[in-house]
């Protein structure tokens, strides 16, 4: 105890701590108590008076007719239990009662004074309770209105009231603790109920013992904890329900299993108290008779208060205030100081430790607490001890800014207290990437391999890294340490960085590509697309082999799978991966040639066609540029079509000829095997072929694909550029023939072609002038006047071919001729018949039915077509000969037909359009009478008439 430091951490207060009990309370004051707000003294009187904050006197009132012996003001409800003397009813029956007062509920007794309702009471002793002295009392509130009420008398027993006193609902039951003897020692001198979750238990304690009872049993069930007890006023209880007993060697606690720990704070303990985890000791000096009030801090082992006083009375704990009442009246307030001045105060002696330890007892804020040990560590480190101060700083991780640790330990000196900081603000979590690089950087600087080890390998509790993962990696990378590096990558899935060291900084290939073969295929994908550059310059081999396995499927996959099409379209697509080969378009071509090769139904087929098009078509075997453009280019044609046909011929006698003769084949063989006769569209892209054709100055390719789109016109045209005169009288035989689907007028664009050639091509014409002649595609003048125009050309070229012309011409005018004379003879024949209908008479000399061939009877109908018929065999049909009316109505209904077709014009120029002789359809129009004269002369009326007349008949 006199080792013990003592501070001045509680100040007096109330006008100096020093005040007096109010003149009202004229009584001697035998007990006291406090809560909700309330000082309540009971008097020998009979009075109890109720004090405020200041100590001012509140209002009183009469309670019991003699003396108040005990009082307790309850915590849940606003209620008052006493115990006093009143009057007697009998002599057999004591005075001493039990009353609860309500103080919520007032009840006027006069203009001056009010007094509180009396709720309840309750006469303390019956004949089975039989009257003693009462030495202590306690109520524990278990559930409200049920209290549990606890009254220790001097003869060893202990009488319990539990239930609603109010509604007088009550049981009675009594605790023998010890035997009653005369010298007093068996008093029971202290009580103090303790609440285990639902298990109730009462220390008692006399001068001899100390006792528990578990109030759950039936009977309650007695234990002894300890053989020695105390006299009344030295029992108090802790916060923790810990038992206090005060005897003069020393201060005791107890639990419910036994004596716990001791405090040798020797003197005579005329009161004990708790008060927020300080003990309150009122201890009489025997050496000088003066009593000495203590307030002890137990965990920290200081006196943080200590002073003499007067002679106590009573103690008691308000307001957050420690009262005591001294016997002369006269009282004493003693108030805790706040924080902030008790820390002030040991700065000032520099004891930082016990600023620690009592922030951390009275459960200060983490904040306030932090501060505390910053302000230790600073001291420290002003004494340079920087190992010790660096434990401080740890110590405030989580609410001390790092930065300011950091600045006091940036020496190079420091730097192993300065890692030790950085290691803990990792662990706890608080680093940023900034503090990981200054970390690895202090491992590096020291050259601290085993611990950069540890800390690249450490993992918080759920298997992630305590540290930002890329500022590790980039800083292990910059020092060098490549190993760690990659471990911190390959733990942390960062695969890009993994595969970034081996790559750029250490250059092991091989490793880089099993390290992409082991990963997820999507995984797989995003680091080729990143790194394939690199692989494809220096392993390209090995990168292909990996594209293949990431955008085709395995054959034994295959098998399971019974849709291959949907599988595919999850597959990476080749086309994804060409920018890695921008430098390297034969690895390209290589890579696209073994896909097409192993899958054939690729949903990217149409533009890897393109890209292998591009690939095989160019001179030099550039990366596809066009193929790869968004929606067109913006690049001269002509201007690289120029260009390009310089490099075929510089190239001629270039090593790489046999190279572009061998890519110029697979390009005309993926052409057609890209464009299969059952489908319309080829798997390419027309219009891209045509213009890498053309630019590339590729003929067969553009032959094929011209002949394809069935462009004859432009198949011919790559001929006449070239000059390529077999090939074109070869090419207008295979397209020319209009049998097998081909185009006549060819022979006419190729006599045009000759016509305007302007050099000596007789051979040619005269074989073209024989497929004109044979299939009567141009007329001789046509011919004669696009011949005529080549001065290089005689007329022996076309000699023979007039002469057979002439020849056809006068056979054809010979047969006209025959055919007008006989048509004329007819008209004159046709014409007399008509003329004899109208002026000469019939005579009908048939004598058979011409229907039903037997002999003819009246009535019978003669026509003037020389038919006859019974007219039962014509039935209603009298107007019209049964045998001639079928023909007839064939050539009205032709000639109806004939007049609506002069109303088509479209239907007209088309067969104008589409004829090989124009002007023979405009003569046949005119011959069928088609087109309608232009007067209605003698020729009109006679066709009417003639029309009338057999239409009479």
């Amino acid at each position: 105890m006199y080792q013990w430091r003592k501070f001045e951490f509680f100040e007096e207060k109330l006008g100096g701590g020093k005040c007096k009990i109010p003149g009202e309370i004229t009584g001697k004051i035998e007990c006291a108590s406090s809560g909700r707000g309330k000082l309540v003294i009971g008097c020998d009187d009979g009075t109890v008076s109720l004090l405020d904050r200041g100590l001012n006197f509140n209002f009183g009132f009469q309670a019991h007719t003699s003396s108040v012996l005990f009082l307790q003001m309850l915590k849940q409800r606003n209620f008052l239990v006493s115990i006093g003397e009143d009057e007697q009813i009998s002599p057999q029956q004591s005075g001493m009662c039990l009353k609860v007062f309500d103080l919520d509920k007032m009840q006027p007794e006069g203009s001056s004074t009010t007094s509180p309702d009396c709720i309840g009471i309750l006469r303390i002793f019956t004949n089975q309770f039989p009257q003693a002295k009462i030495t202590s009392f306690l109520v524990l509130e278990e559930a409200p209105p049920i209290l549990l009420i606890a009254i220790g008398l001097d003869n060893g027993c202990i009488y319990c009231i539990k239930g609603d006193i109010a509604r007088e609902r009550i049981t009675r039951f009594k605790l023998q603790v010890d035997n009653a003897s005369g010298d007093g020692n068996s008093s029971v001198t202290g009580l103090g109920f303790r609440v285990d979750g639902q298990a109730l238990l009462l220390f008692t304690v006399t001068p001899n013992s100390v006792s528990l009872f578990s109030m759950q049993s039936q009977p309650p069930r007695r234990q002894i904890l300890d053989q020695i007890g105390c006299n009344v006023n030295s029992v108090a209880m802790s916060d923790r329900s810990e038992l206090i007993i005060g005897r003069p060697e020393a201060v005791y606690f107890y639990e419910v299993d036994g004596r716990g720990p001791c405090w040798a704070f020797e003197g005579e303990k005329k009161f004990l108290g708790w008060y927020r985890g300080y003990l309150l000791c009122v201890i009489a000096d025997q050496r000088n008779g003066k009593n000495t009030f203590s307030i002890y801090d137990l965990k920290n082992r200081l006196i943080a208060h200590s002073l003499v006083v007067k002679e106590v009375s009573h103690m008691l704990c308000e307001w957050g205030n420690i009262i005591l009442i001294m016997t002369d009246k006269s009282a004493l307030c003693i108030g805790e100081k706040d924080m902030e001045s008790k820390l002030d105060m040991l700065f000032k002696k520099n004891l930082y430790t016990v600023a620690i330890n009592i922030v951390q007892t009275q459960q200060a804020d983490a904040s306030a607490t932090a501060e505390v040990l910053r302000k230790y560590g600073d001291h420290l480190y002003g004494k340079q001890d920087y190992d010790d101060a660096m434990a401080q700083y740890i110590s405030t991780i989580g609410h001390l800014e790092p930065s300011y640790v950091i600045q006091k330990f940036l020496d190079a000196q420091r730097i192993y207290n300065l890692t030790n900081y950085l290691e803990n603000l990792h662990e706890k979590g608080f680093a940023s990437k900034d503090h990981t690089t200054l970390l690895l950087n202090c491992y590096t600087k020291l050259k601290d391999v085993d611990k950069l080890n540890v800390f690249i390998k450490s993992e918080d509790g759920v298997g992630e890294h305590k540290f930002d993962v890329e500022t590790a990696i980039r800083v292990c990378r910059a020092a060098n340490y490549h190993e760690h590096a990659m471990y911190v990558a390959k733990k942390a899935g960062r695969h890009e960085w993994y595969l970034k060291i081996l790559l750029e900084d250490l250059g092991r290939y091989d490793e880089a590509l099993q390290y992409i073969s082991s990963l997820e295929p999507s995984q797989a994908g995003v680091t080729v697309k990143e790194y394939g550059k690199i692989l494809v310059e220096h392993k390209p081999a090995e990168t292909i082999n990996i594209l293949m396995r990431l955008c085709t499927e395995d054959k034994e996959l295959a098998k399971r799978r019974t849709s291959n099409g949907g599988y595919l379209s999850m597959l990476p697509s080749p086309v994804d991966f060409l920018n890695i080969f921008i430098h390297h378009p034969q690895s390209l071509m290589d890579f696209l040639e073994k896909y097409v090769d192993k899958v054939k139904d690729s949903p990217a087929q149409l533009e890897i066609h393109n890209t292998l098009l591009e690939l095989y078509l160019s001179i030099d075997l550039n990366f596809p540029s066009i193929s790869q453009a968004n929606n067109g280019t913006d690049f001269s044609t002509k201007e690289r079509t120029v260009s390009n046909r310089k490099l075929v011929a510089e190239g001629k006698n270039s090593s790489t000829e046999k190279d572009t003769l061998e890519r110029r084949e697979k390009g005309l063989h993926l052409l057609k095997s890209a464009w299969p006769s059952d489908l319309e569209h080829p798997l390419y892209d027309v219009d891209l072929a045509i213009i890498l054709c053309e630019m590339n100055a590729f003929k067969e390719g553009l032959l094929y694909i011209y002949e394809k789109l069935k462009l004859f016109k432009e198949v011919i045209a790559c001929y006449m550029q070239a000059h390529d005169h077999e090939g074109l009288i070869a090419c207008c035989k295979r397209l020319g023939d209009s049998g097998k689907g081909g185009d006549p007028a060819l022979w006419a664009d190729l006599l045009k072609y000759f016509g305007e050639l302007g050099e000596d091509c007789s051979k040619e014409v005269k074989e073209v002038l024989t497929y004109i002649e044979r299939d009567d595609i141009l007329p001789p003048i046509i011919v004669l006047q696009t011949l005529s125009r080549n001065p290089c050309l005689t007329l022996s070229v076309i000699k023979e071919y007039i002469a057979r012309k002439l020849e056809q011409e006068s056979k054809l005018i010979e047969e006209d001729r025959r055919a007008i004379d006989k048509y004329q003879e007819d008209s004159v024949a046709m014409r007399k018949e008509i003329q004899d209908l109208r002026t000469n008479a019939r005579i009908f000399q048939l004598s058979k039915c011409t229907a039903c061939t037997f002999t003819l009877d009246l009535p019978a109908v003669h026509f003037m077509c020389m038919h006859s018929f019974h007219q039962r065999c014509l039935g209603d049909n009298e107007k019209e000969c049964p045998e001639c009316a079928p023909e007839y109505r064939t050539v009205m209904e032709m000639k109806k037909s004939l007049e609506r077709n002069s109303k088509d014009q479209d239907q007209f120029f088309q067969q104008v359009k589409s004829s090989k002789d124009g002007f023979s359809v405009i003569a046949e129009y005119f011959g069928k009478g088609v087109i309608s004269k232009t007067s209605n002369g003698p020729t009109g009326s006679a066709r009417s008439d003639s029309i009338s007349s057999s239409s009479g008949f």
